[in-house]
């Protein structure tokens, strides 16, 4: 039978996560999924382990016990996976909690205008193992607060997953400026993929 609500021991851990950098560190702490099934908020918990799009849900809900709205945005690629985050908006400002494998994709201290400003800071980190800059899209922020019982639902995880799939995106940049991208150099490469390797499996 599911139980819709915390347990007093998960509680506990939860009221540790008292600033959105608490929430990241302890996504950090996690062991990166490489798996294909989706993990609810209590089963990150449970499982200790994440991969990006849970990360964001799991962010997301965390951050919404802080009294941040809980949103997330799906950065989407070309020959290379998705990225998802959860963002936060303080003094205006927005910021990001992520489950990233890269260095670069993780947490943004919120310092950025708006959404496309703050997606934009991720460009140069999301590459793909051909070197390729890959982020060419992002959907608009998704508001989980409308999906019932999402923290302890894994079937609400693959409705949440699907909804991404459809939601409109901004267009980060024209044919031209695609076409007159460099390649990531080594040294930003190597850096960039430091731990990123999970018995040859890719993910962000």
């Amino acid at each position: 039978m599911k139980t819709f609500s915390w347990t007093a021991g998960e509680l506990k851990t939860l009221r540790t996560l008292t600033t959105p950098f608490k929430i990241q560190q302890l996504l950090d702490k996690m062991e990166y999924s490489a798996e294909s099934r989706y993990r609810c908020p209590r089963s990150v918990l449970k499982d200790k382990k994440a991969h990006c799009f849970d990360g964001a849900v799991f962010a997301a809900a965390m951050l919404h016990r802080l009294g941040y709205k809980p949103l997330i945005v799906d950065m989407q690629a070309v020959r290379d996976d998705d990225h998802v985050i959860a963002i936060f908006k303080k003094d205006g400002m927005f910021g990001a909690v992520a489950k990233s494998n890269f260095t670069g994709l993780r947490f943004r201290e919120p310092l950025y205008r708006d959404v496309r400003e703050l997606v934009m800071s991720y460009f140069e980190s999301f590459y793909n193992l051909n070197k390729e800059k890959s982020l060419r899209q992002f959907s608009v922020p998704l508001d989980l607060s409308s999906y019932k019982n999402f923290e302890f639902d894994e079937e609400v995880m693959e409705v949440i997953g699907l909804k991404l799939s459809y939601i409109p995106v901004t267009k980060l940049m024209t044919p031209a400026q695609i076409r007159s991208l460099q390649k990531v150099d080594p040294r930003t490469y190597k850096a960039g993929m430091l731990g990123s390797i999970r018995k040859g499996i890719y993910k962000p």
